[in-house]
Formats: C-alpha cells, sequence, structure tokens
C-alpha cells in the first residue's frame, strides 16, 4: 500500500528545508556565516527542484492513475530509491559543492527518474492512455527526461573546458528551461486536466490539440530565451520571440478551454482551493509575459547584467504558480490540509521578499538608493515561508496522529 499523504509530509519537509536553506543564504549577506555560498545555493536548489516540487508532483500522478494499478512495490522501491539519492544530496552539497559524492548522488537520482518515467508511461490503465490529461503527464514525463541532458552535458563540460565556459551555464540553462517550462508545468496543466475529467467536463479533441501543440512548440522555441545573453546571430532572436508569443496563444487557450468547466468546479473545489488556483493563475500569466519580454535584446542584457531580475523571475515561477498550485491539487486530492491563515503568512513573506528582490535588482540598474537594512529585511520578510511551511507540516503531521488514534 502507498501511503500518499506521508509522501505529501516528505515532499513539505524538502519544502521547510528549502525555505531554512534560503533563509541561511540571505543571512551570508548580513553577518559571517561559517560555510560555503556557492554549496549552500546548491543544496538550495537541488533540494527545491527534486526534493519538494519533484516529489509533490511523483504523488499527485500516481494518485490520479495508479493507485489501480496494484504495482505498487516497484512503484515503492523507486520512491524510496528517489529519497535517497535526495538525501545524499541534501548531506553533501553544502558541505562540498559538486565533487564526487554529490554527483554520485545527483548522477543517481537521474537514473531513478528514468525508472519512474519507465513506471508512469509502462503502466499507465489503458483507458487512461488517450485521455487529454495523460496526454499532458506523458509530454511532461518526456521533458524531465530532456532535461537530464543538461546535467550529463555539465559533466563532460566542467571535464573539458572548465565552470567558465559558456556551455556550462549554457546546460544549466537547458536543464532549468525544460524543468521549469515543461515538465513541471505541464504535469501541472495534466493534473487540472484530470480533474475536469473527473467531474465529467469534456474538451473537444481539436481543440485540446491546437493548445497542446501551441504550448509545444513554445516550450520548444523559448529555449532560445535562454542563449540570449551570448548576444547570438538575430535568427536566434526571431525563434525566442515566436516561442513566447506561442507561449502566450496556448495560455489563452487555456484559459478558454477551461473557462466553461469553472461553474461546475465551484460547487466541487473549497474556497481555498479556487484562490490558491486564481494567484497560480495570475502568476502564470505574469511568467508567459515576463519570458516574451526577455526576447527583446534589451530585456535580454538586463537579465544578464542584473542576476537580482532573474532570482526573482525563477522565486515567481517556483513559489507563485507552481508551489501553490501543488498547494491546491494536494488539497484537492486530500492529500494535504491547509488553513486560510497559514497561506497568507506564506503569501505575505513569498510578496514581499519578491519586491525587495526586484527593487535591488532596479536599483542596481537606476542607480537608485539602496537603503542599509535591505538585506535584514529581507531576512525577516522571507522568513515567513519557513515559518508558514513549518506550521503546515505541523498541522498535516498532527492531523494524521489524531486520525490513527481514532481508528
Amino acid at each position: 500500500m502507498v501511503k500518499l499523504k506521508q509522501h505529501t509530509n516528505i515532499a513539505l519537509g524538502y519544502f521547510l528545508l528549502v525555505g531554512l536553506l534560503g533563509i541561511l543564504l540571505r543571512l551570508f549577506f548580513v553577518t559571517p556565516i561559517a560555510a560555503n555560498f556557492r554549496y549552500v545555493v546548491h543544496a538550495h536548489s537541488h533540494i527545491a527542484l527534486l526534493g519538494w516540487v519533484y516529489i509533490g508532483i511523483v504523488t499527485l500522478i500516481y494518485k490520479m492513475y495508479y493507485t489501480e494499478v496494484g504495482h505498487f512495490k516497484t512503484y515503492l522501491r523507486i520512491f524510496w530509491f528517489t529519497n535517497i539519492t535526495i538525501l545524499g544530496m541534501m548531506l553533501t552539497f553544502p558541505f562540498q559543492g559538486y565533487a564526487f559524492l554529490s554527483i554520485t548522488f545527483s548522477t543517481l537520482f537521474l537514473i531513478a527518474s528514468y525508472f519512474l518515467a519507465w513506471f508512469f508511461l509502462t503502466k499507465i490503465p489503458v483507458h487512461y492512455k488517450a485521455k487529454n490529461s495523460y496526454r499532458c503527464i506523458k509530454a511532461s514525463l518526456i521533458y524531465l527526461i530532456i532535461s537530464s541532458i543538461g546535467p550529463w552535458a555539465i559533466g563532460g563540460v566542467m571535464a573539458t573546458l572548465g565552470n567558465t565556459s559558456i556551455w556550462y551555464k549554457l546546460s544549466i540553462y537547458f536543464y532549468l528551461h525544460f524543468q521549469y517550462n515543461a515538465w513541471f508545468i505541464l504535469a501541472l496543466a495534466g493534473v487540472f486536466f484530470y480533474i475536469l475529467e473527473k467531474a465529467g467536463i469534456l474538451i473537444p479533441k481539436k481543440d485540446f490539440r491546437r493548445f497542446f501543440n501551441l504550448l509545444n512548440a513554445g516550450v520548444v522555441l523559448s529555449l532560445f530565451l535562454s542563449v540570449l545573453w551570448v548576444k547570438p546571430p538575430a535568427l536566434f532572436y526571431t525563434l525566442a520571440v515566436l516561442g513566447g508569443f506561442f507561449q502566450i496563444i496556448a495560455l489563452y487557450h487555456f484559459f478558454k478551454l477551461t473557462a466553461p468547466g469553472w461553474s461546475t468546479l465551484h460547487t466541487q473545489m473549497s474556497p481555498v482551493i479556487r484562490l490558491l488556483l486564481k494567484i497560480s493563475a495570475t502568476f502564470l500569466i505574469v511568467k508567459v509575459l515576463l519570458q516574451l519580454l526577455t526576447a527583446l535584446p534589451f530585456f535580454a542584457e538586463l537579465s544578464y547584467r542584473y542576476p537580482d531580475f532573474v532570482i526573482g523571475y525563477l522565486h515567481l515561477v517556483f513559489l507563485g504558480v507552481i508551489s501553490i498550485s501543488l498547494f491546491a491539487f494536494l488539497v484537492y486530492f486530500g492529500l494535504l490540509k491547509l488553513k486560510k491563515r497559514i497561506f497568507y503568512i506564506y503569501f505575505t513573506g513569498f510578496i514581499l521578499s519578491e519586491i525587495l528582490i526586484f527593487y535591488k535588482g532596479a536599483a542596481m540598474w537606476l542607480g537608485l538608493a539602496f537603503f542599509s537594512e535591505y538585506f535584514l529585511l529581507l531576512v525577516s520578510l522571507s522568513s515567513l515561508m519557513p515559518i508558514s511551511i513549518g506550521l503546515l507540516l505541523y498541522y498535516n503531521l498532527q492531523s494524521r496522529r489524531y486520525i490513527s488514534k481514532s481508528r
């Protein structure tokens, strides 16, 4: 038997650790810290993407399609092996950065992700294969595999050209692009289409195909946004702009396709879930518009010269689009209990810290005044996020114990 609520709490535990590591990173600018900043950055980013988001999405996919399959032992072996690799990265990256042990655990994680993709792609019940939701999930898994080319390339680049080569950064950007814009987004879209399907809301295949093809074209072409900082030939800018436009058009079709179902879902979703989905949809629109802006040479150069804009964007997508969507879907499937006041603490910390991050980038760009207590304030406001996640995890662990005792 697969205890999916337990898996959700494991994902939340990773999210809490990510938040604490984020606070530690910001404390580096407030007080001396006996640690290596870059090593902590590596740990922070790996646990964020491979711990909280990966485990959260995987738990949702299993909940939707595979609880009836009966191959739970195979899934659990893959799941726990994956967690061993994540814990290995958690215990090595902060102390040695990219070195033998951390690279070993990272490599093992990639192998585990291949096994997981194999499980999800081959054990799917036949009656789900033609569903719109599974088409999104299947594509997301393919992009997950494609994204792994980036980490494999990094090893070769470091061994031959070194980490100062542009190919080192391009390998990282390749990986992040297919993680943020393909694996995460398509998987979450698949979850939403699944909810529509279960509610009896049918979307015509022709209309879905148009959305799906536009989104995939946008994903592939917007990869060129990641190379504009090297000032490539004009063709690359054209392809990047097309990718940005395709994503906007795909988003328009997504809202058009799903809008009729909202009246039905309104009666099936709690006010908290509806609030979370509306917030994440708003940030998704902002994300796509910001991506299109970076196709313009001026903004591409701006984002390269002032990393705070990139950091702010990545946090916007991770904390605003992906994490809030995960909250909503985990609550919908009964895998998470989320009180509004806990979410408001999280949301306050997220919004205020985003404002400060983008302010720093704008201040450096425009030569604006930069107040002396900036980093202390950033630490204080950012602390609201791990506090809220800690409260959320505690509340869910207590709920689980109460349910166990009452049986």
